[in-house]
């Protein structure tokens, strides 16, 4: 299936942050165990290259309260900067989740995608991810998509009290940086 992927706009703040939350949920998507505000997010990833995921609601004229008339956000992707040294410019860190109702069904592949082409309009160049080894559905998404494992970075950090590994992805475009 196909999903509509627009510009995530600050409107769809609330949906997103929602999702984001459901992942912070599962203990295997992040290290961040608390949600942050719009300003917060917004100052710690680029400003372009920020996507989400729609799917159409049936029209029965029911009223709902959707950020985008008869839409839902069902998942979102972004790019965080590697670093904020000049040479790094086209080197960007990779974001995508899924609501819990949506996994399995796509949405990720389409995102990722699409959040791909857009980083290469952008000038980015290689693309990362870090992925604790136990989420093998961002493992295998990633992969479907061009990225290879780099290595491990053992005990890199602790969630909560627990020392975590993380994989380290990459993707080297194609088309730019050559």
């Amino acid at each position: 299936m196909t999903y509509p992927i627009l510009p995530m706009l600050p409107g769809l703040w609330p949906a997103v942050r929602e999702i984001y939350r459901e992942g912070i949920a599962t203990g295997n998507a992040t290290f961040e165990v608390e949600l942050p505000d719009w300003e917060k997010w917004d100052s710690n990833h680029r400003k372009t290259c920020r996507l989400v995921a729609l799917e159409p609601f049936p029209d029965d004229g029911v009223d709902r309260l959707i950020p985008l008339g008869n839409f839902r956000v069902l998942g979102w992707a972004a790019l965080s900067p590697a670093s904020t040294r000049r040479v790094y410019a086209g080197v960007a860190e990779v974001s995508v989740y899924v609501a819990a109702a949506a996994r399995g069904k796509g949405v990720g592949k389409s995102l990722l995608k699409a959040l791909i082409q857009e980083s290469e309009v952008k000038g980015v160049w290689t693309l990362q991810a870090g992925i604790f080894p136990e989420n093998s559905a961002s493992i295998s998404l990633h992969k479907s998509c061009g990225f290879r494992k780099v290595g491990v970075r053992r005990r890199i950090g602790k969630l909560g009290d627990t020392w975590r590994d993380v994989l380290l992805l990459e993707r080297r475009s194609t088309t730019v940086g050559k």
